[in-house]
């Protein structure tokens, strides 16, 4: 018995590093999955070995700061796979400015990513959501959306923020359909986001852990997982924090 055994999960941000994991482990736990991403080379090959190993997954195509682009992957996923139970809104970008050197275009950028896409998935997701009797959604936020950091982004600090409270007030507006939703708060991970929003700090980045390592996408998407299964169903509008202490400081 899996996990997810029955259920239909879309994520975005799928093609690589989190998302691809989080693809594979619920695949693993028995759910069928759609992902999306821009980068759909990637994204193909990692359909092609999940298959391979006898999962069924589906990538299609997502831009998720277009409306049209998260209807396709909603309707992909309804049209696939007959329903949806699990939205994972996984995609995500770093802009490492600081703010006088931040440009306009570079706020629109992050917040129409950060931002915009977790709004316009949750907003495409609920109705079928709805129909199927309930769902998790369960959004990737960052410790940035907890506490400030003085090297850090600021901008990608106020989009998680955002992504945070977004997340609350999903819950409450839809907690009587049954509809779930939380975010996840990862600490620093080894993934290609990490190098870019470290830079030369990285070994700085790792001693200010607690527990003296840099998290796994595995270890996140463990997280993530919970909260798609039937074993959080009392959690919602939570922030489930996996950083390895670095916020408890």
């Amino acid at each position: 018995m899996g996990r997810l055994d029955g259920k239909v999960a879309l994520i975005s941000g799928g093609a690589r590093g989190q998302g691809a994991t989080e693809a594979r482990l619920f695949v693993r736990e028995g759910a069928k999955v759609v992902f999306g991403d821009i980068l759909d080379e990637e994204g193909k090959k990692v359909e092609a070995e999940i298959r391979a190993a006898g999962g069924e997954a589906t990538y299609v195509h997502l831009d998720v700061t277009n409306e049209a682009s998260w209807r396709a992957a909603v309707e992909m996923a309804v049209r696939t796979y007959g329903k949806l139970n699990v939205l994972v809104n996984n995609a995500g970008i770093y802009i490492r400015k600081r703010i006088e050197e931040t440009t306009e275009d570079d706020l629109d950028q992050i917040l129409a990513v950060n931002v915009k896409g977790v709004f316009l998935g949750t907003k495409l997701a609920l109705p079928v959501m709805r129909r199927t009797g309930g769902g998790s959604i369960i959004n990737i936020s960052s410790t940035a959306g907890l506490v400030g950091n003085p090297h850090g982004s600021p901008i990608y600090t106020a989009t998680k923020g955002a992504v945070r409270l977004f997340t609350k007030a999903t819950a409450m507006q839809h907690a009587q359909e049954n509809i779930r939703c939380n975010s996840v708060h990862p600490g620093p991970i080894e993934t290609a986001m990490l190098q870019e929003a470290a830079g030369e700090r990285l070994e700085t980045y790792r001693r200010r852990v607690p527990l003296g390592r840099f998290g796994t996408p595995e270890d996140i998407a463990y997280g993530v997982l919970y909260l798609a299964s039937d074993e959080s169903a009392f959690m919602t509008g939570s922030e489930l924090v996996i950083d390895g202490g670095s916020t408890a400081q």
